[in-house]
């Protein structure tokens, strides 16, 4: 009841948020003041990924499940931004929000991606990269600090947002 509780808080309190209408693409990005959390989490067939084993690289983190309305929309442009910076030192890593392998799967099979989905089944990831709302995006260094973060629907697929990002690689 619980996680239902909070999963409910947090779709609201995305759709309460919203974006303005006058702030897109880059205008999103907020730049990122204070430590970077741990991750450590494993993917759909049971290996483990770990912030650390992707220094050098810059890292797209995005947070989402499959109820929620604007993280399913968003899932294609990350996979487009993804695809147009096949061959760079970028990673794309889905962190789902507590659900089931089967529901996560299912979903997948409606919407491909090709980039790692990890499972948070105890939240733990979410609480603490301190994220009350989803989607919710952050963009990690090469160095492996957080550098910016992005909360609710964007279209990643961007010549604006492209660029943002290819100003991160090494």
């Amino acid at each position: 009841m619980r996680v239902v509780a909070a999963a409910l808080f947090l779709v609201l309190v995305g759709l309460a948020m919203g974006t303005p209408a006058n702030v897109e693409g880059v205008d999103r990005f907020r730049p990122w003041r204070g430590p970077t959390p741990s991750l450590e989490l494993k993917d759909l067939a049971g290996n483990t990924h770990t912030l650390a084993q992707y220094q050098g690289r810059v890292v797209l983190i995005n947070f989402w499940a499959t109820w929620c309305p604007p993280c399913r929309d968003e899932m294609p442009s990350i996979q487009r931004l993804r695809e147009q910076l096949a061959g760079q030192p970028f990673v794309v890593l889905g962190v789902n929000y507590g659900e089931s392998a089967g529901r996560i799967s299912s979903f997948l099979r409606q919407v491909p991606v090709d980039f790692p989905i990890l499972r948070d089944p105890r939240h733990e990831a979410i609480e603490a990269w301190r994220v009350r709302t989803l989607p919710a995006t952050f963009l990690i260094g090469p160095d492996g600090q957080i550098r910016y973060s992005v909360v609710g629907e964007m279209d990643w697929a961007t010549d604006d947002v492209l660029a943002r990002v290819r100003g991160l690689l090494p």
